[in-house]
């Protein structure tokens, strides 16, 4: 009964008061009919109270999302299912699920009555422009009486997670530095260093070759047996993001470091999808293991979604250096390397330099930052001629290099990576505009 009187409304506290006040009155100047007043003012918010907590409702409840993760600026729909497994129908029924602030204002329900074994259905939409993980829940269901005298809240304790990913653009298909054939530079088979003895063969098929028909299985098992068909090594790929918080500029969806995270997820989703088992890099040295379609029995969706949810979370780091990166890509380097760069003092465009040696192809997409910030006639004296040694610093050692503006198509930019165009990406130094 303390539960259910703290949870009076602001009517049921009137009512309470109005007859206290009302019994005192009758009291001090002898009226009865003020007191039985004041008697049935007083009775009406507890007889409310009293129901509500000898009120037994049996209710469950679900959440569902779809999708389950979302791009950054697209809507999600949480829909909602409350059932009653009692045997009596419930009263009115307020519920109210709990959201962070910056997917919106917290959704509120109404349910008038469920009847006995029954259900409801409810939902509402989710949205937010920045990346992360954010909670849904728990659940608050609201009791109240028919009168709106007493409201008592309970909470279920089971909560969901709504992943934000960064946007993700389609690239036009190219040929990249260092692929051949669309298998990566290392188009290897896996038979090709095996001896005769070693080849496992198999039963003979209609339509095979018949060149490829192992005469010395033929003979031990007494049927055509031919050899098992050369498999290519999957290409392999790492996608290296600059997180340093000193090489970006701007705040918020519109600054530097968000238009990479969305660059390296649009680069890291079509790898994925072009059969390189992809492998995600920070300056940290933070790496999510190379993924692809059947590699390690994941398929390309699961892949995606790794990588995306990695790239959901990822925040500026405190580094000032590409040396962590640099150690992890010494130890296992190989295959195709795509880079999304800051801001690079000389020693880092160095040591970005060198990496090109342990790689089969390299592309770099270089951000021009200060147009993020809108220095175009600020920068410092010499500033754009000591970006533009880096950037023939960068295509001296063999990088494809992509200079990146404030503005820019990322599908246009990726486009001048294909290596069967004779064109040359410029750097374009707008300081004197």
């Amino acid at each position: 009964m303390r539960t259910a009187l703290r949870g009076l409304t602001t009517r049921g506290r009137s009512f309470l008061a109005a007859g206290v006040t009302a019994a005192l009155c009758a009291f001090a100047f002898g009226q009865a009919a003020l007191f039985q007043v004041g008697v049935l003012l007083a009775a009406l918010p507890l007889a409310a109270a009293g129901m509500l907590v000898r009120t037994r409702y049996r209710v469950a409840s679900g959440r569902r999302l779809s999708p389950h993760r979302a791009a950054a600026g697209q809507e999600a729909r949480v829909h909602l299912r409350l059932d009653n497994v009692s045997r009596v129908p419930t009263g009115l029924l307020l519920l109210e699920d709990k959201v962070p602030y910056v997917l919106g204002p917290r959704p509120r329900f109404v349910l008038d009555r469920v009847e006995p074994r029954g259900f409801r259905e409810v939902s509402y939409r989710v949205r937010s422009d920045l990346r992360g993980r954010y909670p849904l829940g728990p659940l608050q269901l609201r009791l109240s009486d028919p009168f709106g005298m007493c409201e008592l809240t309970r909470a279920f304790s089971a909560a969901d997670v709504l992943t934000v990913v960064p946007q993700v653009q389609d690239l036009p298909a190219v040929r990249l530095p260092g692929e051949s054939g669309g298998q990566g530079d290392s188009n290897t088979h896996t038979l090709a260093l095996a001896g005769d003895d070693d080849v496992i063969p198999r039963e003979y098929r209609q339509g095979d070759d018949l060149r490829r028909v192992h005469w010395r299985s033929t003979a031990r098992y007494g049927e055509l047996m031919v050899r098992r068909e050369e498999q290519p090594l999957q290409a392999r790929a790492t996608v290296l993001l600059d997180t340093r918080e000193t090489a970006h500029r701007g705040s918020g969806p519109a600054s530097s470091f968000e238009w990479a995270v969305s660059c390296a997820a649009s680069v890291a989703v079509d790898l994925v999808q072009r059969g390189y088992r992809t492998r995600l890099l920070t300056d940290t040295g933070f790496a999510v293991p190379a993924t692809g379609a059947g590699g390690g029995g994941t398929t390309a969706a699961e892949s995606v979604g790794l990588l995306l949810d990695a790239l959901a979370v990822v925040e500026h780091s405190d580094g000032g250096t590409l040396a962590r990166a640099e150690e992890v890509l010494r130890l296992g380097g190989e295959g195709l390397l795509v880079a999304v760069v800051g801001e690079l003092d000389e020693e880092q465009a160095e040591r970005l330099a060198r990496l090109r040696r342990r790689t089969g192809g390299a592309v770099v997409l270089l951000l021009d930052t200060g147009t993020w910030a809108g220095l175009r006639h600020g920068l410092p004296d010499g500033a754009g001629e000591r970006a533009a040694a880096r950037v023939t610093r960068l295509r001296e050692s063999g990088w494809t290099v992509l200079p990146v503006r404030a503005g820019d198509s990322l599908p246009a930019l990726w486009r001048t990576a294909d290596r069967t165009q004779n064109t040359t990406v410029p750097y374009r130094d707008e300081v004197g505009a």
